[in-house]
């Protein structure tokens, strides 16, 4: 949520734009202090484990990345971001890569 934006919905062309598809940099309710603006992140299978690569930008350039684990039978993070927010999408992009291999049909 963006501060002093609490209560207000971004418009369909905003949300594509700026925050499902592009570069937020753009965006503006995109705060001035802020320490990226863009999180990307990387989900590859292996074994039983999802290997999540996370990795955040600032003007094009990387500020922090990550190694997460999130365990396939347990349903568990085995590690996760101490960060709520990039954990949430970390949680989203797992959510979405085993909805991608349920429809395709994938498996380890």
């Amino acid at each position: 949520m963006a501060p002093g934006h609490e209560h207000s919905q971004p418009s369909a062309s905003s949300l594509a734009e700026f925050c499902n598809l592009g570069y937020s940099r753009g965006c503006p309710r995109l705060p001035d202090e802020r320490q990226a603006d863009a999180n990307r992140f990387f989900v590859s299978s292996q074994g039983g484990q999802l290997r999540v690569v996370f990795c955040s930008e600032r003007r094009h350039l990387p500020v922090e990345h990550a190694v997460l684990f999130f365990d396939q039978s347990r349903q568990t993070w085995i590690s996760a971001h101490s960060n709520a927010c990039v954990q949430r999408q970390a949680e989203c992009a797992v959510e979405s890569y085993l909805a991608q291999r349920t429809v395709s049909g994938g498996s380890d």
